[in-house]
């Protein structure tokens, strides 16, 4: 059960799908990481409006990334399912990433409507984009070792994204915009959204989608027709989840006030509600199910995949409460806001180390016990962070001697919180790779299982737990501090917050890494097991005469 060489890719076909998240990242990890204060600094509106507007728009990426990874699914086309959307989505995604920073001459009204219309289209641009990226990863190896590596690759691009886009963005837009930030912001995202789409360019030049499956003969049409009336299963809870946080970190004096007591029990209800209606879809017999319908059964009744949903889920709480309050930390703890931007470019530096390794470990060691060892060295590493003062750097000195300008020589300072926050970012990296090589290996499970490959629908749980994970870990950073009375405009409550900013960098994000160690353990698809499912699909496409290579 060794596998073929021809399952090997190149280092330019991997490098090349790498430049594909290194641009959905110029939007994903940068771009939108400067919206919030764009809308209130540059654009206008309140802070209380673009809240509220992040929060509803967020809603709909639920449904978006089912229904486009149901989408390329059925696609057709002589460059495959998904590479097309890659190449097709890049202008209307840079096209949208500079009209969100465009700051119009327009009333208090038409400025928020203009930023819900931006935001809407760029959110949506990106799930055309970036599901089809993910899926992707499915379809251009039957290896499961192999796209553990590929995954590698694709995180390194991601983080080399972030270090561009969080690095440059400032400095940008001070130099196009010479104190105009309106005119810097838009300068600058012509310059992202020219680079974005020269690196989806790369990408679907130098990918090839090689592993075949039963192209589904349903009208499309009427899918998503069937497919609308299965989705309030998944979109319901997650509306009455995220009014819940809406209610429970709401400003004083927000517009639309919502009680939490009464979101709490309403949110339990529906839960239940939804629980009950699922159960009924998984015991409906397959004669009387849709498509669509097996596919959401295939989805629901996949229990690794469920695990890896559950995984992914409280990894990017994991991560997205750590970098949440890396600003806070660093501004009202340390004491220097500048600290917080080279911290920043430290931990994606790592990063893009642990990427690249991150596959080979795997094939090492195997997915589930690396993904183990990930999780508990980087949650102690984190829980070390709570000891550490906010003065607290290593100091030593360098003999420079030698130098003439230095004959006394120098004295440097590294702050301690570099370096535990680098080593546990280091093994915090490895996770969102693990999580992506994973989905596929549920997606292998589902075809071995039940025949049938949703590759699309797999994997756009991978885009979907990222938004709904970084959007609930914001929600629990401003929950955490609410707790503390932190108002932002008032130092007496700032200063009482500080120990809850402690708390976010430390224990509170390593207890989900904890938790998620308890779902791993009981996780089916180990090297041994994966071994086996790939061969057997591998014969069983060789009998039906589809191609895998």
């Amino acid at each position: 059960m060794n596998e073929p060489s021809q399952h090997k890719l190149s280092i330019l076909e991997k490098s090349g799908y790498a430049m594909g998240d290194a641009a959905a990242n110029l939007v994903w990890r940068g771009a939108l990481a400067y919206l919030a204060i764009f809308y209130t600094d540059t654009l206008g509106i309140s802070a209380a409006a673009a809240a509220l507007l992040l929060l509803l728009v967020r809603l709909s990426d639920g449904m978006t990334d089912i229904v486009m990874g149901m989408v390329a699914d059925r696609t057709q086309s002589r460059h495959g399912r998904f590479r097309p959307w890659i190449l097709w989505s890049a202008p209307v995604l840079g096209l949208f990433m500079v009209l969100a920073f465009t700051a119009p001459d327009l009333s208090p009204g038409m400025k928020l409507a203009w930023a819900y219309f931006t935001y809407i289209g760029l959110t949506l641009a990106y799930t055309v984009n970036n599901v089809p990226y993910s899926a992707l990863m499915g379809v251009m190896t039957p290896s499961h070792n192999e796209r553990s590596v590929l995954s590698g690759y694709r995180f390194a691009g991601a983080f080399l994204g972030g270090i561009l886009v969080m690095g440059f963005t400032p400095m940008m837009v001070e130099y196009f915009g010479q104190g105009d930030s309106a005119q810097g912001y838009q300068r600058t995202m012509y310059v992202f959204a020219a680079l974005l789409v020269t690196l989806c360019i790369i990408t679907f030049v130098t990918t090839r989608e090689r592993v075949e499956s039963a192209v589904n003969q349903a009208s499309l049409g009427k899918e998503l027709k069937d497919l609308a009336f299965n989705l309030p299963l998944i979109i319901v809870p997650l509306m009455a989840i995220s009014a819940f946080f809406y209610a429970v970190t709401q400003e004083p004096d927000a517009r639309y006030q919502l009680d939490p007591i009464i979101t709490g029990i309403v949110s339990l209800l529906v839960l239940a509600a939804t629980g009950y209606f699922v159960r009924r879809l998984i015991r409906m017999p397959e004669s009387a199910t849709t498509p669509s319908q097996r596919d959401l059964i295939d989805l629901l009744t996949n229990k690794p995949w469920l695990m890896v949903l559950g995984l992914g889920f409280l990894t990017m709480l994991f991560n997205g409460i750590k970098y949440g309050v890396i600003a806070y930390y660093f501004t009202h703890y340390v004491g220097d806001a500048a600290l917080a931007g080279i911290y920043f470019m430290v931990l994606l530096a790592v990063s893009i180390v642990a990427a690249l390794t991150a596959g080979y470990l795997g094939r090492l060691l195997g997915k589930k016990t690396l993904f183990i060892i990930s999780l508990s060295v980087s949650g102690i590493l984190t829980c070390g962070l709570f000891y550490l003062p906010p003065d607290g750097f290593w100091v030593f000195n360098l003999n420079l001697s030698w130098i003439p300008l230095l004959e006394d020589g120098l004295e440097v300072r590294i702050y301690w919180v570099y370096l535990l926050g680098g080593a546990a970012e280091f093994f915090a990296a490895f996770m969102p790779v693990l999580t992506f090589s994973m989905l596929g290996d549920t997606a292998d499970y589902s075809e071995w299982k039940h025949g049938r490959r949703a590759t699309g629908l797999f994997y756009s749980a991978g885009t979907f737990i990222q938004k709904t994970g970084g959007g609930f870990a914001g929600a629990l950073v401003l929950v955490v501090l609410a707790g503390y009375g932190y108002v932002g405009t008032d130092p007496e409550t700032i200063k009482a917050a500080t120990a809850g900013m402690v708390h976010l960098m430390s224990w509170i994000p390593a207890l989900f890494a904890f938790l998620a160690i308890l779902l791993l353990v009981v996780y089916p698809l180990n090297a041994e097991r994966m071994n086996q499912i790939e061969y057997e699909l591998r014969q069983r496409r060789r009998d039906a005469g589809v191609s895998d290579s």
